[in-house]
């Protein structure tokens, strides 16, 4: 599963004020209090035995559980040659331990009244399970096994690549807006291994071996670079006696430590063009952006990064904003769609993403003046209190209706561990958001959206062929 694709899930917060986009907005209403936001966050941490930490999130409305295991590595740790690896990995995770059969991990789950599946980013990786809360105990045994004593043969390791390289094949080589994604981020960045797709490059799936797999796994799967965070109808304290059984005695060694892979300056705009069959043509800009790296004590980037989503979702983040407004729906229409999305954190640097298909009788050319000319136009003239006010009480209102669910509440507080970032994140973000003014909204305009800070990627659609059958999705594909 790849997080970072921005037609697939617009990145981090741009994303969740779309959610609610169709839902009518009173722009003098007051948006929902922190207080109240906090009422459903309260998470537990701990520290078990052995140094694992454990977060806990209560929540009673019904009696089921989610049962998730994060690890903090991702594509990001993998080394030339082996792109891919963590992602193949977490594949095999389900392939069983000494006690626990090849297929049975999951077989177990279903039969406990439950599903599982996993995902891997380039930042992290994880393994869930939801289920009734009185099989909690039954998942964390499983997924504690599975986390220290994964084994396997090594033909089950090849049968398992082809099934992630025909993955590759049906969700990258077959999809032209994925194909321009990878090559986009291939060219932005220059050392970081965001360059690298999480899926992996083929030639390096090809030449996968289950050594390397064993290797990244005793490496990285170490209780030490994990976190349990269980959420639902729980008990914080039964949770941690529950987490003490059966992850407070695992084996542990130091983790190793990577090298920052900081960007060189770019020195001028980057353009590339993809050929792939496709009906339309599409445009795909990256600009380069500070992340969002502290909530305590927020610096001038951390500030920018939340005015820039915040920009974002100026852009496109309801019906009536400008790029619907001024780009699709008008006389001049220049773009079929149109969309933003700013990566507001994440253990690397970030991007600001800008998309869109251009309109019958307008060029990618066109599309791209237009799109950049709106962003133009924000930094030259500004931004009005009632968009900015229409912003902040859809962000806000649609933060707090995300925690209506037990996962999307697993998920954040395992992202935001994953990422290093406190996990009051989510209200202090609020809070700041608050604070945003319109000029610091026109300041972002002005400074990130140059040529030197820009990638510019553009799908040149070639005739299908007519003969072609989709893929049929492999055995064994999880998600």
């Amino acid at each position: 599963m790849r997080k970072r694709v921005l037609y697939a899930c617009l990145l981090a917060w741009s994303a969740s004020t779309q959610v609610n986009a169709e839902q009518p907005t009173t722009i003098n209403a007051s948006p929902p209090t922190t207080a109240e936001a906090s009422q459903v966050l309260a998470a537990h941490l701990f520290t078990l035995k052995n140094g694992m930490q454990l977060i806990v999130k209560p929540d009673h409305r019904a009696p089921t559980a989610v049962h998730m295991l994060w690890l903090r590595v991702g594509a990001m740790e993998e080394v030339s040659g082996t792109t891919g690896v963590a992602h193949v990995l977490e594949h095999m995770l389900f392939k069983g331990t000494p006690t626990v059969k090849t297929g049975e991990f999951s077989r177990q789950v279903a039969a406990l009244g439950g599903e599982d599946n996993a995902f891997t980013t380039d930042d992290y990786t994880a393994y869930y399970q939801q289920i009734p809360k009185d099989k909690l105990a039954e998942v964390m045994k499983l997924q504690a096994d599975s986390f220290v004593n994964n084994q396997w043969p090594d033909d089950e390791f090849k049968r398992e690549l082809e099934v992630v390289k025909e993955e590759r094949r049906m969700r990258t080589d077959d999809q032209p807006r994925s194909l321009l994604y990878e090559q986009l981020m291939a060219v932005t960045y220059n050392v970081h291994p965001y360059r690298n797709p999480v899926i992996g490059w083929m030639n390096d799936l090809d030449n996968l071996t289950p050594d390397d797999a064993r290797s990244f796994y005793k490496q990285w799967y170490n209780p030490l670079n994990a976190v349990v965070v269980i959420a639902g109808d729980v008990k914080p304290e039964q949770a941690l006696a529950l987490a003490e059984t059966y992850y407070g005695s695992l084996p542990t060694h130091p983790v190793k430590t990577i090298k920052p892979a900081l960007e060189p300056k770019q020195l001028g705009v980057k353009r590339i063009e993809v050929k792939a069959p496709a009906d339309q043509a599409y445009l795909l800009m990256a600009f380069k952006v500070p992340q969002l790296t502290s909530v305590d004590n927020p610096t001038e980037n951390d500030w920018d990064a939340l005015a820039l989503t915040v920009l974002s979702a100026i852009l496109d983040g309801n019906d009536g904003a400008r790029f619907e407004r001024t780009l699709i729906n008008n006389e001049q229409r220049i773009a079929d769609s149109a969309s933003t999305g700013n990566g507001l954190y994440g253990r690397g640097p970030q991007l600001f993403l800008v998309e869109g298909v251009p309109a019958n009788g307008k060029t990618v050319a066109d599309l791209e003046t237009a799109l950049r000319g709106q962003i133009k136009r924000v930094a030259d003239e500004g931004v009005t209190e009632a968009e900015l006010n229409r912003v902040k009480t859809q962000w806000i209102a649609s933060e707090i209706y995300q925690r209506d669910s037990v996962f999307s509440q697993a998920n954040q507080l395992g992202a935001l561990w994953a990422i290093g970032l406190p996990l009051e994140t989510k209200d202090k973000l609020i809070e700041m958001l608050r604070k945003i003014t319109p000029e610091q909204v026109r300041n972002v305009a002005k400074k990130y959206f140059g040529d030197d800070q820009l990638t510019v990627a553009v799908l040149s659609p070639q005739p299908r062929d007519p003969n072609a059958k989709p893929r049929t999705p492999p055995a064994g594909l999880r998600h």
